[in-house]
């Protein structure tokens, strides 16, 4: 290994080691966008149509928003489509952090390859889906004619829907460019304070999202473990699953800002360690054991939900009333 490649790898523990959550975040992590190209299936009535409308309800049709339906979403080869971007959502903010700028969010850098060949592969079954849904085309251009009479316009319709839904993905730079350093120094030195602001913003959103989740998984598993009587509910293999993702995730993503929620993960893996589903099922005592363990921590988690607002305006530097 070269000496520049060793100086790499001991800057990048020292960062690990040493700095603040925020600077951890900013140091591991970039910035990932996911954006959409899609179809609208809803239009806007006309003033005449709406007029038209509501003359039923005799009222005034400036008083009335209305709209169409232009084509039926429950249509299995519209679903199909929608089932992608459901997956491509779930992948994206499954990798992610959350970041305080719309659309964006963070993934760690050495997750920036698989996240784009996974999102290629995502691309082209929308792709498919779409070739498919627009085969369909004419079928649900006849059925929307029609369910809407005289409301329906040809026009509403594009001759082809190949080419109306697509997805695109990008890493954009939240840094402040390089030039500004030598361009305007002291708009260079603000850059970076927002910056640095921003992070220590998205960290707290880390950890509040991490928090929201882990307790609505943890106080569904002991939901489900009992009930009011003590008696067994359905139990299914979501239950312990959704909690196991989250482990893995929390473990891939966490950068160790918050030492409590740190130990009542800990306690919760302890909790359903090498204890399946089945398990579960079958065996009255093991759940209430399951459940009883859970119990202290989702008092934990309830703890700190209470305590969060306070935590988060003790966690915020002062205020720089020199600021207009």
């Amino acid at each position: 290994m070269s000496t520049t490649l060793l100086d790499h790898v001991d800057a990048r523990n020292e960062v690990h080691a040493t700095s603040t959550p925020a600077a951890r975040l900013r140091a591991t992590m970039a910035a990932c966008r996911v954006s959409w190209t899609w179809l609208g299936t809803q239009k806007t009535l006309t003033a005449e149509q709406k007029a038209r409308a509501a003359e039923a309800f005799d009222a005034e049709g400036t008083s009335l928003s209305a709209g169409k339906k232009l084509l039926d979403t429950g249509h299995p080869a519209y679903r199909a489509v929608t089932a992608v971007r459901g997956k491509v959502d779930a992948h994206w903010r499954g990798l992610t952090l959350p970041f305080p700028e719309p659309g964006v969010r963070l993934i760690r850098h050495d997750g920036v390859e698989d996240f784009a060949e996974r999102m290629a592969y995502y691309r082209g079954e929308l792709d498919d889906a779409v070739a498919n849904l627009d085969r369909h085309y004419g079928e649900l251009k006849r059925a929307a004619a029609e369910r809407l009479g005289s409301l329906y316009n040809p026009s509403d319709y594009p001759e082809t829907l190949v080419g109306l839904f697509g997805v695109a993905w990008d890493f954009p730079n939240v840094e402040p460019p390089d030039y500004l350093v030598q361009l305007a120094p002291g708009v260079y030195e603000q850059e970076q304070a927002r910056v640095s602001a921003r992070f220590e913003e998205a960290v707290e959103l880390a950890e509040r999202a991490f928090l929201d989740e882990f307790s609505r998984l943890v106080a569904h598993l002991c939901e489900r473990a009992t009930d009011e009587s003590g008696g067994p509910k359905v139990f299914r293999d979501s239950a312990v699953a959704n909690l196991i993702d989250f482990f893995e995730r929390f473990r891939s993503l966490n950068v160790r800002s918050d030492a409590q929620l740190d130990a009542l993960v800990a306690e919760a893996q302890r909790a359903v360690r090498g204890v399946g589903p089945r398990d579960l099922r079958e065996s009255g005592s093991l759940r209430g054991e399951v459940a009883g363990r859970l119990a202290s921590v989702r008092d934990g988690l309830d703890a700190m939900l209470v305590d969060r607002p306070r935590r988060r305006i003790l966690r915020r530097p002062p205020a720089d009333h020199g600021e207009a």
